[in-house]
C-alpha cells in the first residue's frame, strides 16, 4: 500500500515539475504547426494540387523538407514526447478538480492523448530518419492483412466505429465548449477569450468531421471488402471533395483544422498544465 502511495507521490511530483511544464507548452507549438500544414494540405487536396498526403504525416513530411526542417521536427518531437508524458501523468494521477464519471472520462481522453502524442512524436522522428512510409499506405495494408484472417473484418469494422464515435465526441466537444474547462479563463481578456472560443469550436468539430468521416469509411472498407477505402485522414478528406459540393466542404474542414492549430498556440499559454 505505501509502494502505491509513493508511486502515486513520486508522478504527482513530476507532473508539478517547470521543465516538463515548458516543454508540454512547447510541445502544443508544434502540436499547432503540424495542424496549419494538415490544413494547407487539405486545401491542396480541395483543389486538385496535392501530392502529399493530407494527415499529421503527410504535414510532418512537408516541414521536414523545408530549410532547418530536420531541426524543428527534432523539437516537435521532444515537445510532442513531453506532451505524452504529461498526458500519461494526468491519467494516472491527474484531474482532481473532477468527480466520478466525469474524471474517469478525462482520464480515458489522457490515455488516448498520450497514445496520440507518442505517436506523432515518434512519427517525426522517422521523418528525419527518413524512415516513414506513407500512413495511408499503411493503414490500406494493415487492413488487408487484417480483412485477411478470421473475424478481421469485424476488428477492422469495430475500428472505424471506434474512430467514428471519437470523431462524434469531438465535435460534441466543441460545440458545448468543453475545451474552456481545461484554459485558465481567469489570466484571459474578453478578447482573448472570445478568440480561443471561437477557434476552439471550429477547430475541434472541423476535427471531429474528419475523424468520424475516416472512421465510417473503415467500416465500408469492411463490410465490403475492400482495404482501399480504409486510408485513413487523406483518404476521407479525398472521399469529401468528390462528393457534391464536396470541395467548399473540404475548404471550410480546412480552415477550420487551421483554427486548431491557432487554438494550439493559445493553448500553450493558458492551458492548464
Amino acid at each position: 500500500m505505501s509502494l502505491t502511495r509513493n508511486a502515486g507521490a513520486t508522478a504527482a511530483r513530476t507532473a508539478d515539475s517547470r521543465w516538463l511544464e515548458l516543454l508540454a507548452r512547447a510541445g502544443f507549438v508544434g502540436y499547432g504547426i503540424v495542424h496549419l500544414l494538415f490544413a494547407w494540405l487539405a486545401l491542396q487536396v480541395a483543389f486538385g494540387t496535392s501530392g502529399e498526403q493530407a494527415n499529421h504525416d503527410g504535414a510532418l513530411r512537408t516541414l521536414g523538407a523545408q530549410p532547418m526542417g530536420k531541426f524543428l521536427l527534432i523539437a516537435i518531437a521532444v515537445g510532442l514526447a513531453a506532451m505524452a508524458v504529461w498526458q500519461a501523468l494526468e491519467a494516472a494521477v491527474g484531474h482532481h478538480a473532477k468527480r466520478g464519471r466525469e474524471r474517469l472520462f478525462e482520464r480515458i481522453a489522457s490515455v488516448v492523448r498520450t497514445v496520440v502524442f507518442l505517436w506523432l512524436a515518434w512519427t517525426a522522428v522517422l521523418v528525419v530518419r527518413d524512415a516513414s512510409a506513407a500512413s495511408a499506405d499503411q493503414q490500406e495494408a494493415f487492413s488487408a492483412r487484417l480483412m485477411a484472417s478470421t473475424g478481421g473484418r469485424w476488428l477492422v469494422g469495430l475500428a472505424g466505429l471506434v474512430l467514428a464515435a471519437v470523431g462524434i465526441g469531438m465535435v460534441i466537444y466543441g460545440l458545448k465548449k468543453k475545451f474552456e474547462r481545461n484554459l485558465k479563463i481567469g489570466e484571459m481578456s474578453r478578447k482573448t477569450r472570445t478568440l480561443s472560443r471561437r477557434l476552439g469550436m471550429a477547430g475541434y468539430s472541423a476535427r471531429g468531421a474528419v475523424f468520424a468521416i475516416a472512421g465510417l469509411l473503415i467500416v465500408v472498407a469492411a463490410v465490403h471488402y475492400d482495404p482501399e477505402k480504409s486510408r485513413g485522414l487523406d483518404g476521407a478528406l479525398r472521399t469529401l471533395r468528390d462528393q457534391p459540393y464536396g470541395q467548399l466542404l473540404l475548404v471550410l474542414m480546412a480552415l477550420g483544422i487551421a483554427a486548431f492549430g491557432v487554438y494550439c498556440f493559445v493553448q500553450s499559454r493558458y492551458r492548464r498544465v
